[in-house]
């Protein structure tokens, strides 16, 4: 204090603050305890105020010299605590923590003191500022509550004499996780490495009690599995076999000492405990000895003085060192018995290991030092008896519980396969082998994620783990659960893989899961099967739902989940009673909708419609039928806007195209009422392949309907030629069907349309359409193309505008594109419509038969030579296919004389109207012998008898020309008779009536037999 006298305030002042600031720092990096950060943040504050007083001129007053003196010492104090915990173990900070708070609060309470009682003579409201934080620090510094309850636990534990590896464990991952330490054995180690080091430190320094009480924490905390080293316990295991070398070798149990029993209970004690006379008993036996009002020795009788209790530690180490022998005997017994390959012995030697590992933990160790690991590994692995198996998976689950390196060790005997691969047998196995998967996947803080990304990559896991979701073991199922939305959890792929196994569970889980199960919905190939199981386990509410209410991401794939669900039929009946359909078009009718939206909503519609009976699916969860009118009124809305962008427009059309086929009032109101042809055929405009392929077959379907609506605005520059375009399309049927059936229903009287098709070729993409593929329909189902023929039959109708009997020359553009021998040809096909569109366009060309012919030079100048050239047996002069038409030169009659066979009322139609173009009033008898030469006019009689009215009346029309000729009525006058007194039968209109027809040629029949009455009998 003298000398500090002649020093200058403001060198005193200098060493003080290098002095906090140094501390400050070192403060700063003690581990653990959060009491030396706060205190370092208010010495660094000192620090700077101090430096800023060293500038300023001090009063030299005894009293500051002693102010200052005091609050030197006070920063000495706090230095040596800093540096007295500066490097210490964390498991004893955290051990020691309420004594450490205590000495904090000390040093800091003197400090602001002191800085308080400085201030005041200095006159410093900044000093006295910090002076009272530093009070108030000292009075709200606390140990942590956490921090509390692990040191309570602990000494309930040494207390208790609670030695048990599981409370071990829990104790170690508590004060692990508090402290920062990972639960790793060589972390683990480490720490205790350090703890002990602290107790030979306090024996050093004669603190007994204190050596006493981290000798017992050490040992407590030793039991925990990840506090064993496993080269220590193999070493301890190989010092325990050197030691049985001492034994008879044949002895399976070491006899205990008498030393080892308690003289009260005769048990082998497990807690020793000694009195003043030197007997020691078990612990609990003595206390309870005592408790009971017994004051004597229990073995020598002597009466006791003190009753007090010693731990026997030397006896307790020499009880488990024979413990650890017998051990060591049963671990090398149950070896021999699982190498014998025998069943009831290893059953025994299983029942053994249990036994040992619940007898102590460290047989856990033992046993995989003895190899016993992989030994029962390889008998599961080849055993085929489920009960061996079964005690091999329940022994692998005790071996490995809280046990990492264990559970490390038996993945790395190629477990994973093995345990999975068992997860598919029977309830029995399969349970054990789920509930040693779980504990495999457990470390001591919940699950082990890198284990459980290991199983994640075994590609096998998923499918059977699937499998057990729906285990009739509850357990099994439940824990299968746990482990597979923990996959789930950790790994998005799983759900696609959980997908390909046909689980769809997830959409009530959390949004993250659900995003991703949708996800993988939709990016996945999914069979119908696939799609109706989907339905079947209830998630098309839930998409519903995630449309409604979640963020755009969410919204667009559920709604690309609808669209795909919506391709099978099974869940279109889903989709409506969820109301789907009612909020899918209410969601693409909302203002100011995205178009990604808008395109999904219409794949959903038009998906939803493409059945004949999808009508029933258009209908709110009430099952009433919604107001289709009004749909399509919205989706022509959207077709006109101008913002609507290409991609909107297709899937627009598409949903229009889907719902107007339920009802031609829905085409009539489009086209007429909204004046939706106009928006659709200006599609065709644009150079979009796909938007004009749907714009053609939504044409097509409003000219089934309105044709009139239609051929105004195809007229318009560039949109036939589109239209004749696709007519050449090869690649697409389903388009080539659309615009040929767009043509066929256009009227034939548009004039300039037709000529407009002459111009663009369009007649020749019809006719080369015909020649496409086989005309039998049987060859056309087996290539699964049954839209070709459809195709044809569409252009065998466009054709008929080509075939006018008053343009002649139209007619020859339409032979010349090669279109004769494809009809002739169409004759055979096995479609009716085709058979009879064909005969029909031969009928026209063959109309103008007559005019076409060339009239032989012969029959005008007799004197000549005959002609060379043949003459045509129907219509007597020179005919051709080309030239004339002629449907003999072609070889239709054949094929013709067939359709009148088989009773089909459309094909015999029309082949007796183009027969009857061969019967002409010039010279009926040619054509009559024609007919009676190809068999045809049985056939036509025949019709007078099968056919309905219609026909009869073509037919009859066509008798009345042949039996002109008195030798077709001598041939067939009799049966034709009979069969026309069957039509006059019966009170009908005379006038173009059927009976009037029958009855007029009645009339020319009996004509024709009165003439050949009246004619001389010829005699021979």
């Amino acid at each position: 204090m003298a000398v500090e006298y002649f020093i200058p305030l403001r060198t005193i002042l200098a060493v003080g603050t290098n002095l906090v600031i140094k501390t400050a720092h070192a403060a700063k990096d003690v581990v653990v305890e959060k009491s030396f950060k706060v205190l370092s943040e208010h010495l660094f504050e000192i620090g700077r105020i101090l430096k800023d007083l060293q500038l300023q001129e001090l009063n030299e007053s005894q009293a500051t010299r002693q102010a200052l003196h005091s609050l030197m010492v006070d920063f000495r104090k706090v230095n040596n605590l800093v540096e007295k915990y500066r490097n210490r173990a964390r498991f004893y900070m955290l051990l020691k923590c309420q004594h450490i708070v205590k000495e904090v609060q000390d040093v800091t309470r003197d400090i602001g003191k002191s800085l308080l009682s400085f201030s005041l003579l200095i006159n410093t409201e900044v000093l006295s500022r910090v002076a009272d934080q530093v009070i108030r620090l000292h009075n709200e510094m606390q140990t942590p509550h956490s921090h509390l309850q692990i040191v309570d636990k602990l000494d309930r534990g040494i207390r208790d004499l609670n030695w048990d590896q599981a409370f071990a464990d829990d104790v170690v991952g508590k004060i692990a996780m508090a402290v920062g330490v990972p639960v790793e054995p060589s972390e683990i180690s480490k720490e205790l490495a350090n703890l002990k080091k602290e107790k030979e430190e306090a024996a050093n320094n004669k603190e007994r009690a204190e050596a006493l009480f981290l000798e017992q924490v050490i040992e407590l905390l030793s039991r925990a599995d990840a506090a064993r080293d496993y080269e220590e316990a193999k070493k301890l295991y190989e010092q325990r076999v050197q030691a049985l070398e001492r034994y008879n070798s044949r002895e399976g149990y070491i006899q205990p000492l008498t030393s080892f029993l308690c003289p009260i209970n005769r048990m082998v004690m497990a807690d020793p405990a000694s009195l003043c006379t030197g007997t020691t008993c078990e612990r609990a036996a003595i206390t309870a000895w005592l408790e009971s009002g017994n004051i004597i020795d229990p073995h020598t009788r002597e009466v006791l003085e003190d009753t007090s209790l010693w731990p026997n530690n030397a006896l307790r180490k020499s009880i488990e060192e024979w413990r650890e022998l017998n051990y060591c005997l049963k671990i090398r017994s149950s070896k021999v018995k699982l190498l014998s390959g025998v069943d009831t012995s290893i059953e025994k030697a299983l029942n053994q290991m249990q036994d040992l590992m619940r007898e102590s933990s460290i047989n856990k160790d033992w046993i995989c030092v003895e190899g016993l690991t992989e030994i029962i590994v390889t008998i599961l692995r080849n055993s085929q008896k489920k009960d061996v198996k079964r005690k091999i998976l329940l022994t692998l689950k005790d071996l490995v519980e809280v046990h990492t390196r264990n559970k490390e060790e038996l993945i790395e005997f190629q477990g994973w396969g093995l345990i999975i691969r068992l997860l598919g047998e029977d309830p029995i196995i399969s349970k054990a082998a789920i509930e040693l998967l779980y504990e495999l996947l457990q470390d001591r803080f919940g699950w082990n994620v890198c284990a459980c990304k290991k199983l994640s990559q075994r590609s096998t896991a998923i499918p059977f783990l699937v499998t057990l979701l729906n285990s009739p073991v509850q357990e099994t199922a439940e824990i299968a659960e746990k482990i597979w939305l923990k996959l789930l959890e950790i790994d998005e792929e799983n759900i696609s893989r959980a997908a390909k196994s046909r689980w769809y569970k997830l959409l009530v889980g959390p949004e993250s899961s659900r995003i991703s199960m949708v996800r993988t919905v939709v990016n996945m190939e999914l069979i119908d099967s696939n799609l109706e199981l989907l339905g079947e386990e209830g998630i098309i509410p839930s998409l519903i739902v995630m449309a409604s209410a979640g963020n755009i991401e969410s919204k667009e794939l559920a709604l690309s989940a609808l669209v795909k669900l919506s391709g099978c039929r099974a869940n279109k009946k889903l989709i409506a009673e969820a109301g789907g359909v009612d909020f899918v078009i209410n969601l693409m009718s909302t203002p100011l909708v995205r178009r990604i939206i808008v395109v999904k909503c219409c794949e959903i519609l038009e998906k939803l419609s493409s059945d004949d009976d999808s009508i029933n699916y258009f209908v709110d969860e009430r099952g009433t039928q919604l107001e289709l009118g009004s749909i399509v009124t919205n989706l022509l809305a959207l077709l006109q806007n101008p913002n609507s962008v290409r991609n909107v427009r297709r899937w627009v059309m598409c949903a229009l195209l889907g719902i107007c086929k339920f009802e031609a009032g829905l085409v009539k109101k489009a086209v007429l009422t909204i004046n939706g042809v106009s928006p659709v055929l200006s599609l065709l405009d644009i150079a979009d392949l796909e938007t004009c392929e749907v714009a053609i077959k939504l044409l097509f379907l409003f000219s089934k309907h309105e044709p009139e609506g239609v051929v105004e605005y195809l007229l318009r520059p560039r949109r036939l030629e589109v239209l004749v375009g696709f007519l050449k399309n090869r690649d697409k049927e389903d388009i080539k069907r659309a615009a040929t059936g767009l043509l066929a229903n256009l009227p034939k009287s548009e004039k300039s349309l037709t000529k407009k098709l002459i111009e663009l070729n369009g007649h020749t993409a019809l006719v080369d359409i015909l020649k496409t593929g086989p005309m039998d329909i049987r060859k056309i189902r087996k290539r699964k193309n049954t839209g070709t023929m459809k195709t044809k039959e569409n252009a065998l109708s466009a054709l008929f505008r080509f075939t006018d009997p008053e343009n002649i020359e139209l007619q020859r553009s339409l032979v010349e594109a090669g279109v004769y021998p494809l009809l002739v040809n169409l004759l055979k096909a096995s479609s009716v419509p085709a058979k009879a569109r064909a005969a029909a366009l031969i009928g026209s060309l063959s109309t103008n038969t007559p005019k076409l012919t060339v009239e032989s030079k012969s029959a005008f100048n007799r004197c000549f030579k005959p002609s060379s050239t043949p003459l045509c047996s129907a219509h007597g002069g020179i005919c051709g296919v080309t030239s004339s038409f002629c449907l003999l030169e072609a070889n239709a009659l054949p094929d013709l004389v067939k359709l009148l066979h088989g009773e089909v009322h459309e094909t015999a139609f029309e082949a007796v109207q183009t027969l009857s173009t061969l019967v002409n009033e010039a010279s009926p008898h040619k054509g009559a012998s024609v007919l009676h030469d190809a068999n045809a006019i049985k056939p036509i009689l025949d019709i007078l008898r099968w056919g309905p009215i219609h026909l009869k009346e073509k037919a009859l029309g066509l008798l009345e020309k042949v039996f002109v000729y008195e030798e077709m009525v001598e041939k067939y006058g009799t049966s034709a008779r009979f069969l026309l007194l069957g039509l006059t039968d019966g009170n009908i209109h005379p006038d173009g009536s059927l009976a009037g027809k029958a009855a007029k040629i009645l009339s020319l029949l009996e004509y024709s037999r009165s003439l050949s009455s009246l004619l001389p009998v010829r005699h021979g």
